[in-house]
């Protein structure tokens, strides 16, 4: 038996070894036990080591840190590998930046406007409404699960244990290959945005430049990619919250007599050239570009592992989430379809070929002289950011995937800087493919089938994550436990979940129908390459999913056979939270609107 001493900590900055044995006991009946020779503490490296900069840096983390906290007085004694081996760098304010902010970039910015001239206004605004409420829906059960479990490796961990290994063995990988394909056509997209400006450098040059960026951002691990997304989204929402008054002014008639909106334009786009612009199946056609707009809103839950403390820092960033669906998506979205007729040539794909962004058509159509510079400084840098979470996204769950044996060991590797090395470095090597887009002629061929494996990967994801929630609380139920217990539940419990399930289902069904027949369908002369273009990402799921069965032999679990204590950091009875609730129930009125639509606290 492992002899214990006490010592007081916050538990909101971790635990470290003190002594050969320690139990370290924080407020709220956190604690975590610790035997000095299990436990790494890299506070005792020196900054240059823990910043990443030095080679001592890239030296294999001898052990976890340690450093969750765990709730609850009854919590059994847990040990080394029940922790995430990544360290927790992660602070609130960096998942409610990643929650809000964190994945606007191309789907929003840029791809938003060859969606308006697929779907027409009210075609965008429908399919983006729809995604929404899958997206909240997930977000609100992937926040349910990473707050009880927040295990390397995010909702693929939590799939292999409640759902089927191999089932999430196609899932992680699809995960995978999915950002490593979309971090070159980032890259790209970076380069065709500072083209605007019509410089004499060519695209070679920027793509190289930009990746550049992104490798000395990867240096600091998990710290530069959080304080990266951290100041990019503020700025994002900044210039997203001008865009939208100023728009919202422009369709009022306030803008400058030398534009288009210098009386009231209202919704003059709904009648001419009208709200639809390919009817119904228009509006099937932009669901993808919806969902990619949205992708990487899920790695909140990815994050959960790299945080001291998710029950207190992942409610708020989960709830934030709606918020930003709401705010920035639906309304700026609705102001840009209103302001921007879809039959405009420089939208994406129109006759002039110059794909500007419709947030920057605002301001030329305005008239408005320099505003469409901060605009696109800001879009560059958004593509960046999800460039960034490619890297980060992939790295995590390739090494979540080595470390449930599903992918090679050597991807296991978590260095001292707490960067999963290995995992980072296969990202990275997916970039050059960038420099495809070069290739006179066929470049562009080349890059529609990369993007053609990642173009379902997200709606696959977020099925994957309403399906584990359903499992997850049917094995809860099972297991004797109440939903009491639970330090932060889901807005719409399992039934939100079902519903995000449900229209995954029907996007799909969507996306097969558009896959089949396709806009133009009579004018299309492969119909074989056009279905594979839009659902290639389907069969490669299936085969990982056939692949992954006939290497582990493995099937689904019983809801009494889940494990829900390996990993799990809250163990509050439901006696403790029902006095918890009780406490905050006397807060005054307006905290407590607060935090049931903002905070934690």
């Amino acid at each position: 038996m492992v002899e214990k001493k006490e010592a007081n900590i916050d538990g909101t900055t971790g635990v470290y070894a003190a002594g050969d044995h320690t139990t370290v006991t924080g407020s709220d009946h956190e604690r975590n036990y610790i035997a000095k020779d299990e436990f790494y503490d890299p506070s005792l490296e020196s900054r240059a080591t823990r910043l990443g900069i030095n080679w001592e840096s890239f030296k294999r983390a001898p052990g976890t840190t340690r450093e969750q906290v765990v709730h609850g007085a009854h919590a059994p004694e847990l040990v080394g590998h029940e922790n995430p081996l990544l360290q927790q760098k992660m602070k609130p304010r960096h998942l409610a930046m990643i929650a809000v902010g964190g994945s606007i970039g191309t789907g929003l910015f840029v791809a938003s406007g060859g969606a308006l001239r697929t779907g027409g206004p009210a075609g965008v605004v429908i399919a983006w409404s729809i995604i929404g409420v899958m997206l909240v829906n997930v977000t609100q059960a992937i926040g349910e699960m990473a707050i009880v479990f927040p295990v390397s490796g995010g909702f693929y961990t939590l799939a292999s244990r409640m759902l089927d290994p191999s089932f999430a063995f196609a899932m992680g990988w699809n995960y995978v290959l999915q950002w490593a394909v979309v971090l070159p056509l980032e890259l790209v997209v970076a380069g065709q945005v500072i083209e605007y400006w019509d410089t004499p450098v060519p695209l070679a040059a920027w793509i190289t430049i930009f990746l550049v960026i992104v490798l000395v951002i990867s240096v600091f691990g998990t710290l530069g990619f959080a304080e990266e997304e951290f100041f990019v989204s503020i700025l994002k929402l900044v210039v997203i919250t001008i865009v939208i008054i100023t728009g919202i002014i422009c369709i009022c008639g306030g803008g400058p007599a030398t534009g288009m909106f210098d009386t009231y334009y209202g919704a003059q786009n709904y009648y001419n050239p009208g709200a639809f612009a390919n009817g119904f199946k228009g509006v099937c056609t932009v669901f993808v570009s919806a969902a990619f707009s949205f992708a990487g809103t899920e790695l909140v839950g990815l994050a959960a592992s790299e945080t001291p403390n998710p029950r207190k820092a992942l409610p708020a960033a989960v709830k934030q989430t709606f918020w930003r669906v709401v705010v920035i998506y639906i309304t700026s979205l609705t102001v840009i379809g209103l302001a921007v007729p879809y039959t405009n040539p420089d939208l994406q794909g129109g006759e002039s070929g110059r794909d500007v962004s419709p947030f920057i058509l605002i301001t030329t159509l305005a008239g408005i002289k320099g505003l469409e510079h901060l605009i696109n400084i800001t879009i560059c840098l958004s593509v960046l950011s999800v460039a960034l979470s490619c890297v980060y996204a992939g790295s995590r769950t390739l090494t979540a995937l080595a470390e449930t044996e599903y992918a090679p060991k050597i991807f296991t590797y978590v260095d001292k800087a707490s960067r999963p090395l290995m995992s980072v470095l296969f990202i990275l090597a997916f970039s050059p493919l960038a420099y495809l887009q070069l290739i006179p002629e066929k470049g562009g061929d080349v890059f529609n089938w990369l993007l053609a494996l990642s173009g379902l990967s997200t709606l696959f994801t977020w099925g994957a994550i309403c399906v584990t929630h359903i499992r997850f609380r049917a094995a809860w139920k099972v297991q004797g436990h109440s939903l009491e217990e639970l330090p932060f539940r889901a807005f719409g419990g399992v039934y939100g979940s079902w519903v995000g399930a449900i229209l995954v289902a029907l996007v799909l069904i969507a996306q097969f129908y558009i896959a089949v027949w396709p806009l133009g369908y009579s004018e299309v002369e492969n119909r074989a390459e056009a279905f594979f273009l839009s659902y290639l990402a389907a069969p490669i799921v299936i085969a990982f999913w056939i692949a992954g069965y006939l290497w582990k032999r493995t099937l689904p679990r019983r809801a009494s056979e889940i494990d829900l204590d390996t990993g799990r950091k809250t163990w509050l009875t439901v006696e403790e939270m029902r006095a918890y609730r009780a406490e905050r129930a006397t807060a005054p009125l307006w905290r407590r609107v607060v935090r049931a639509l903002f905070t934690t606290s």
